[in-house]
């Protein structure tokens, strides 16, 4: 009875999954394939046995890790006070975070191109404003990487917060403002405790994301800033290495695979554990 039944609510989902045996599983295996040419683990050694393509996953891991921080000091304030302000500025709080991703990234990437150029907005308005004699370097470095990794991956912080400050029993600030606690003190003991969840949920996002990040680091960074996935690319398209490629992914891929799962073990329920 229950193996009939569940086999009747797994025909909803066929299409699903037969789309993701397709355009998921599929090119996964392909790629695990590539890696082990010649039934050797040569790729394997090289990509996690020399110094030069260690550096380049340090760097990745780095880069995402300052990502998900400055996220996280920008995120968690705006999704707090959408949370908590009246439904007018929190719809205008969503618009404002909602809109970027309606635009492509490509698009969004090009934009920061032309406001942190040499020549950009931003430096023409700083050196006729008088505060700078020379354009800031912002552009094919590490800061332009940074900023626009933020400004593409805020709103995957913003949302989990704001979730996680809505679901806050208003009565329970409620109470502990009645007993004489300051706004600080509410939002120390009771607010940030509660949402620790969220604010856990959206880093491993934004940090995960991160981590295979190709379009905003390749065009901003000018090929100085080097992580995985621009280092995957220039083997594909450069020196045809697909082997190599391949190893690189699939090592990529573990490490993304073991964030989540020790996302997965720090968030399940108590009882569960």
């Amino acid at each position: 009875m229950f193996s009939d039944r569940l086999r009747g609510s797994a025909w909803p989902a066929l299409p699903a999954l037969i789309l993701l045996l397709v355009f998921f599983l599929f090119p996964v295996v392909r790629m695990l394939g590539f890696s082990v040419e010649a039934g050797t683990l040569d790729w394997y050694a090289k990509a996690l046995g020399e110094g030069l393509y260690l550096r380049v996953f340090w760097n990745t891991f780095e880069i995402a890790l300052l990502v998900t921080l400055v996220c996280l000091l920008l995120g968690y304030p705006l999704g707090y006070l959408m949370a908590t302000t009246t439904p007018g500025w929190a719809t205008f709080g969503f618009i404002c975070v909602l809109l970027p991703l309606w635009t492509s990234v490509l698009v969004r990437t090009y934009a920061w191109m032309v406001l942190l150029g040499r020549n950009g907005v931003l430096n023409r308005t700083l050196m006729e404003s008088g505060l700078t004699t020379d354009p800031l370097p912002l552009l094919h470095n590490f800061t332009g990487v940074l900023i626009g990794m933020v400004h593409v991956l805020l709103p995957y912080m913003v949302l989990p917060v704001y979730g996680a400050v809505r679901r806050v029993d208003p009565a329970i600030p409620a109470a502990a403002a009645g007993l004489g606690a300051s706004n600080a003190r509410i939002f120390w003991r009771i607010y940030l405790p509660l949402t620790l969840n969220g604010i856990f949920a959206g880093s491993v996002l934004v940090f995960v994301l991160s981590l295979g990040f190709f379009i905003t680091p390749a065009l901003l960074g000018g090929g100085r800033v080097m992580m995985i996935a621009v280092l995957i690319e220039q083997q594909v398209r450069e020196t045809l290495n697909w082997p190599f490629a391949a190893a690189l992914s699939a090592v990529l891929l573990v490490f993304t695979f073991a964030v989540y799962a020790v996302a997965q073990r720090f968030t399940q329920p108590e009882a569960t554990r």
